[in-house]
């Protein structure tokens, strides 16, 4: 029975969003272009050479970090001394204890481990990092890495902001919902980091503050800074001959430079592409009436914004949510303490399954099960206002009402929002068809986001499960092959993380894993490759030649063939 209940514990703890804030992307990001020590500076250069790179990985949050960790020649095997407590997982490892995990059969090994996520080598991959983690085991890893530096595939990786991605757009003292190891990579620990840096893990969770400079940490720590170009801009991705019987793909974009604060175009081409942008660039639409209006906002930053300014307040009138994920429960949480009074407006029922709070442990998750009882307690009824749209208020629970536990909060479970009128008017409809309008001050629109996928022809919506349908993690991911993420309608193109719906950064790394393995088959597939690439020295000559990447501060100016070379004839730490 303790079994059972410490399982379900943890299941209901992962089936939830990746963290607390999920849609808080903020156009502003933490010292923005200021991470620069050695990073890439990329300068446009004629692209029509036949020298290309082998990888270029198109986003520089966790799972970009994890693809270029293990394309930099870290490399994982059965340790000598390892154990798994599957048996049967176990047994196969050990079949061929001498190969690496880039050197067996995914598909084999995948077969029979079972775990929450539906893409099988991300449940591997969990499974030998974290084994047995959903029952709160803490066993030790099986793996050992090894750093095999012949093994490396040059890759380059490119980012808008420094390493971590969107973790640094988030609000930083929110805590996430996973659980600290969870948000860690391979080779270092989360825990350990944090407790060198004299921090403490609180319940086992941590800000996004702290995860953002763990991973901007973790990149200098592997000595993976040289691989990434951050402040760059994907502005096209486009399909390119590269010889005969040859294609590959031309990234273009713009980098803006630390020094000048300018935008400088860049060019380069390579064998292979990996999208790892993640799914918060673009905030989900209603796609109704009004939309537009200056009062419709749709991300909580904007909430920030107008409290900071003083335009929030005691005395406005109310503002609107829309939306029953944890993001719009910060919103509600952020008005409420400032005494701003709000209507919350959702589309499920409160007691629905599926909604987030119902997977919430009360103890861990105390501010959401406020949120949660107020979502409950304090519903509209019918009879509140009048039925037609031209209504303009709902009256708010009050200090005059003995019932209210919340004053100023009013909930509106399965309704949706119709129509967005000037003046601030919101008309709700409820599912019965009864409709009202809402004198509103702020209308807060968080109903997820999406990735923005521009660059990419048609935005990428070939790619997806169902093509022509915009790409979107729930409803409609890139569809890839299982067991090496590579787009089923595009070969050379691979996707991993969001983009294939995997929320969870625990996840993700098998992402990482399976599209690192498929790279290292096509490598040793070709034997002329193999023997022109026999030492790290000639194989990173050879293709990043032509890209001309330059290292600035902490290289001092030197090409980043330069310092790579360098770095592999022992030169430079």
């Amino acid at each position: 029975m303790c079994t059972a209940f410490i399982l379900r514990y943890f299941f209901l703890l992962e089936t939830i969003c990746i963290l607390i804030i999920t849609c808080h992307c903020a156009p502003k990001h933490r010292n923005e272009y200021s991470w620069s020590p050695s990073a890439m500076d990329l300068r446009n250069k004629d692209s029509s050479s036949e020298d290309v790179l082998s990888v270029v990985i198109i986003g520089n949050g966790p799972s970009g970090i994890c693809i270029s960790y293990l394309l930099s020649g870290y490399t994982p095997y059965l340790s000598p001394e390892g154990f798994h407590p599957n048996p049967v997982l176990h047994r196969k490892l050990a079949e061929n204890s001498h190969l690496s995990l880039f050197e067996q059969d995914l598909e084999y090994l995948c077969e029979g481990v079972e775990g929450r996520s539906s893409n099988p080598v991300a449940v591997l991959f969990d499974s030998l990092l974290l084994p047995d983690s959903d029952f709160g085991l803490n066993y030790t890893s099986p793996l050992l890495w090894r750093h095999e530096p012949e093994r490396a595939i040059p890759h380059l990786v490119l980012g808008k902001g420094p390493p971590g991605g969107a973790w640094h757009a988030m609000e930083g003292s929110m805590l996430t919902l996973s659980l600290a190891n969870w948000m860690e990579l391979p080779g270092l620990k989360l825990k350990d980091w944090m407790r060198d840096k004299r921090r403490s893990v609180r319940n086992d969770r941590a800000t996004p503050t702290e995860i953002a400079s763990y991973y901007q940490h973790y990149v200098s720590q592997m000595g993976l800074e040289g691989r990434f170009a951050c402040g760059t801009t994907v502005t096209s991705l486009q399909r390119v001959a590269l010889g005969p019987g040859r294609s590959g793909w031309r990234v273009e974009g713009v980098q803006r430079r630390a020094d000048t604060m300018m935008d400088l175009p860049f060019s380069v081409q390579a064998e292979n592409v990996v999208l790892a942008t993640g799914t918060h660039d673009i905030p989900a639409r209603l796609g109704i009436e009004g939309e537009t209006l200056p009062f419709v906002c749709h991300s909580f930053w904007e909430l920030e914004a107008a409290i900071l300014s003083g335009r929030l307040g005691r005395a406005s009138e109310p503002v609107l949510v829309v939306g029953a994920g944890l993001t719009a429960a910060d919103a509600v949480l952020a008005a409420h303490h400032l005494n701003t009074p709000v209507y919350h407006a959702f589309r499920r029922s409160v007691s629905d399954p599926a909604l987030i709070f119902n997977q919430l442990p009360k103890l861990l998750y105390p501010e959401y099960h406020k949120v949660h009882q107020m979502m409950s307690q304090q519903q509209y009824q019918p009879g509140d206002a009048e039925s037609e749209p031209g209504a303009q208020s709902v009256p708010l629970p009050g200090g005059g009402d003995n019932v209210a536990r919340y004053l100023g909060y009013l909930s509106f479970p399965k309704h949706r929002v119709v129509a967005f009128k000037p003046g601030g008017k919101c008309v709700l409809e409820g599912e019965e068809g009864h409709q009202m309008a809402l004198c509103v001050s702020m209308a807060l629109v968080l109903i997820g986001s999406h990735p923005d996928l521009g660059f990419a022809p048609e935005q990428g919506r070939a790619l997806g499960l169902e093509p022509g349908e915009p790409i979107s993690c729930r409803r409609n991911p890139i569809d890839v092959n299982p067991y090496t993420y590579e787009c089923v309608q595009e070969p050379g193109l691979y996707a991993m993380g969001p983009l294939v719906g995997e929320n969870f950064v625990r996840f993700l790394k098998g992402g990482a894993l399976a599209i690192a393995c498929d790279l290292a088959r096509k490598r040793r597939s070709l034997p002329d490759r193999a023997t022109a690439e026999s030492s790290a020295y000639h194989l990173l000559s050879h293709q990043l030649s032509n890209c001309s990447l330059v290292c600035v501060e902490g290289g001092q100016g030197q090409s980043v063939k330069e310092r790579l070379e360098r770095r592999e004839m022992g030169k430079v730490e």
